[in-house]
């Protein structure tokens, strides 16, 4: 017995739903009116996942640098605020003044009304009037010029807050849109990762370290403490098992990211450095084939940071979904991605 018509067309309809999803989800293309390629190869996918792997380090440093262009510009806009306030205080108190000036020179006659002056919108108009110029003291003249001065900076002021209002606000959005671009990126990741073996894994960056319980910080370490990079190398033993975050600076409730992290290690020994890792990179290099604990790494075109801390052994906070770790410089990824060490 021939199907009926409208159960064809569902049954087409659902094997196009079903193929449009799989092509979607790269397991398979399309050519013309072909059917499916092959699914990927395992060497396929560890290539698309390092790709992804290196746009998704490349954007959260771009996050990273955006949320401190949106720190900065949220304090530079606390401070002009201070100013604006600060202005408007020194031109309320100057209406007394004027007030002042304007009735001595309505009693000498210079004026018709005191109004003229009070109500007047440019006090720079009325300066200019030399009938007006010449009833007034030195002291009331100089007065007058503050007024002016303060109300040019009260607009000036106004003018920068708001300006940095419109930064702040263009900031946010260009946040939350890098968000949601890497919160897509995390989850092909996570799938492409999902779908290798645990050994393979391991080649990826962040695969075959060690950390203690997962998210419980407190790594052992009984070396020396006595320098500024002993101290960094400390911090970073104490991060391990933290859970990696991008945009993440500590503490380890709240998570790290590769550069939050050297960042944080060596803000502990009271150094300041760059927030990303493309900031730290500029800092002054040393030779990898001469490394010392507490030298900062960069790896895959410095898109990625880790602290060293001795015995060929790096530690990092390699990818979402991950904790900081111990691991050695050996492993694949992280021999075949060294780019270079500094020291700040």
């Amino acid at each position: 017995m021939d199907t009926h018509p409208l159960a064809k067309s569902f049954a087409r309809r659902c094997a196009t739903i079903a193929v449009a999803a799989l092509a979607a989800a790269g397991l398979l293309t399309v050519a013309g009116s072909a059917g499916a390629q092959p699914q990927p190869t395992i060497s396929q996918v560890q290539a698309k996942l390092k790709k992804l792997t290196l746009k998704e380090n490349w954007l959260i440093q771009r996050y990273d640098q955006a949320t401190q262009d949106l720190a900065s510009a949220r304090q530079r806009l606390k401070l002009v605020n201070r100013e604006v306030a600060k202005d408007e205080a020194a031109a309320k108190a100057m209406q007394d003044q004027i007030a002042q000036i304007a009735s001595n020179v309505y009693m000498n006659g210079a004026m018709s009304s005191v109004a003229a002056l009070l109500t007047s919108e440019n006090a720079q108009t009325l300066l200019s009037e030399s009938a007006f110029l010449t009833h007034l003291s030195t002291d009331q003249y100089q007065q007058l010029q503050q007024v002016l001065t303060t109300d040019r900076q009260l607009a000036g002021a106004r003018l920068t807050a708001k300006r940095t209002e419109q930064a702040v606000q263009k900031l946010q959005k260009q946040l939350g849109s890098q968000r949601a671009s890497l919160s897509k990126l995390i989850t092909q990741q996570k799938a492409l990762l999902a779908s290798l073996t645990p050994k393979q894994q391991q080649q990826q960056l962040g695969g075959g370290g060690t950390t203690p319980t997962t998210g419980s910080g407190g790594g052992h370490y009984s070396g020396p403490t006595g320098t500024q990079a002993e101290k960094a190398v400390a911090f970073a033993y104490s991060a391990l098992g933290c859970p990696y975050v991008f945009g993440g600076t500590g503490p380890c409730s709240a998570g790290y990211d590769c550069s939050g992290l050297t960042m944080s290690a060596w803000a502990s020994a009271g150094v300041s450095i760059p927030r990303t890792s493309y900031g730290q990179a500029t800092l002054p290099a040393v030779s990898t084939s001469a490394l010392q604990p507490g030298d900062i790494l960069e790896f895959a075109g410095d898109s990625h940071v880790g602290i060293y801390v001795g015995g060929n052994m790096v530690i990092d906070a390699p990818q979402p979904g991950m904790s900081v770790e111990k691991v050695s410089l050996s492993s694949s990824w992280y021999a075949a991605n060294l780019d270079a060490a500094v020291l700040p």
